[in-house]
Order: structure tokens, then C-alpha cells, then sequence
């Protein structure tokens, strides 16, 4: 998604955000699409009522088959010793690029 949002940036596109399409669920297939800004800024998309059971503690078999594809598989830190090896970054700071803004 950072990789469409900056081809959108570069192609002088603005007030969008790139959007994950769906296609189909079997296959899973998606595209990247785009939404206005206006629509979806500090909007709350609720889940949609057929995706919770009729006693509010379960999802149905609706939500399972739209949420699969979204949560198949894991993907484990590699371990050392035991211990899983997260990334250290360098925290390096470097110099300013973009000149100061001003209105």
C-alpha cells in the first residue's frame, strides 16, 4: 500500500488513499483501488451485523469466510538461543532534506 500511495503521490494525486479491492474469495484475488480522503477520514466502518452471532460473543460463518484469507498462516520471528531476534535499528539521524515551511 506505501507503494501505490507514493505512485499516487508522484502522479500528483492527493485527498486519496489506496484501498485493498476484493475481487473474490475463492480464489482470494484483490487489486489496489483508491478512496477520497473525505470519505473515509474519521469515519468508523462497524462490522457488518451478519458477521456476529445472534448472542454477540461469536462470528458467523459469513465473517470466517471473509476474515480466512486476511489471517491464514504466521509468520514467527527467527529465534537465537531461545530467544526470538527482533530488528535494531541504527537510529542514525540524518540532515534535512526539505526546506522550511512557511505560509
Amino acid at each position: 500500500m506505501g507503494k501505490a500511495a507514493l505512485e499516487y503521490a508522484l502522479a500528483g494525486k492527493n485527498a486519496v488513499m489506496p484501498i485493498i479491492v476484493r475481487e473474490s474469495n475463492s480464489p482470494y484475488a484483490w487489486h489496489v483501488g483508491e478512496a477520497k480522503l473525505s470519505d473515509v477520514a474519521n469515519v468508523e466502518k462497524m462490522m457488518p451485523a451478519e458477521y456476529i452471532t445472534e448472542d454477540g460473543f461469536g462470528i458467523t460463518d459469513a465473517a470466517k469466510e471473509y476474515f480466512s484469507p486476511l489471517i491464514q498462516g504466521e509468520d514467527y520471528p527467527p529465534y537465537k538461543n531461545g530467544l526470538p531476534q527482533y530488528a535494531r535499528l541504527k537510529k542514525v539521524l540524518v540532515d534535512k532534506n526539505l526546506p522550511a515551511w512557511s505560509e
